[in-house]
């Protein structure tokens, strides 16, 4: 077993396990630092908290070592299919230890955060890692393809915030709505069109043809499936964040005319 190989392992079994004990152990001495609120949730609202806390902090790991390998790591920007994968198999490394926790949690509280969507992007974002993880092969777009949590912190404040009872039009609720919106849109959506233009790019050359029938067809059906329930989830988030806009802006005018009235 060389290095390359012990280094991965290691640092997937290191990220299963911190994760674990960010989830059942640190979460909840920060959270109760943090958020005087925090004690007073239910049981369930706290093992959601502790959830997301878990999958804040490995969204913000993985997303900035991502965009540092995307922008600086030399060696897989100038070959996205065959470049070499050392920094990116760390990163994906890190990813498969958190997915396996998070399943994990999934299954040992399913009534409360069960979400069969969450078991298919895990399923679906392993399976694909693994050629990377394996053969080194396609390392720069599978890390590419992590930046997409970059947008996870936003969507998870959210729901803190609804869990502490913040008013739906409080300014930082609405903030949040709106960098959630739009940083979703960027990392997820807007990232959709170089990257099926790059496959069209490379598809038929000879470094597209030794990655072999099998992980080319993996390739591009996973991505299609991630980028499918990416499109969902943006529909939902647009409705919402557009929703949380209009009633913010009939209130401060209702407000508005309240005040006026009584003036």
């Amino acid at each position: 077993m060389d290095a390359n190989t012990k280094l991965v392992i290691s640092t997937f079994f290191t990220s299963f396990v911190i994760f674990q004990l960010l989830f059942y152990f640190v979460s909840s001495w920060f959270s109760a630092k943090v958020s005087s609120s925090y004690n007073s949730l239910s049981h369930e609202k706290k093992i959601e908290w502790n959830s997301r806390v878990v999958s804040t902090c490995h969204s913000l790991v993985v997303g900035i070592f991502g965009l540092y390998i995307v922008f600086f790591d030399e060696a897989t920007i100038a070959d996205p299919l065959w470049g070499d994968p050392s920094l990116v198999k760390v990163n994906l490394a890190i990813a498969s230890g958190y997915a396996i926790s998070d399943l994990l949690l999934l299954i040992l509280y399913w009534e409360v955060i069960g979400d069969i969507f969450f078991v298919i992007h895990h399923c679906t974002m392993l399976y694909a890692y693994q050629f990377v993880l394996r053969g080194g092969m396609l390392a720069y777009l599978g890390n590419f393809r992590l930046l997409a949590e970059l947008s996870s912190p936003f969507v998870n404040q959210r729901w803190f915030f609804e869990a502490l009872k913040y008013p739906k039009f409080s300014k930082a609720n609405v903030i949040n709505g709106i960098l959630m919106t739009v940083v979703f849109f960027m990392v997820r959506i807007a990232t959709m069109p170089p990257f099926y233009s790059y496959i069209y790019s490379v598809f038929g050359t000879e470094a597209f043809m030794r990655l072999g029938f099998v992980i080319q067809c993996s390739w591009i059906g996973t991505c299609v499936i991630l980028d499918v329930m990416n499109v969902m989830w943006m529909i939902k988030i647009s409705r919402g964040c557009f929703k949380v806009i209009s009633l913010f802006r009939q209130e401060k005018a209702s407000n508005s005319f309240q005040n006026g009235k009584l003036d």
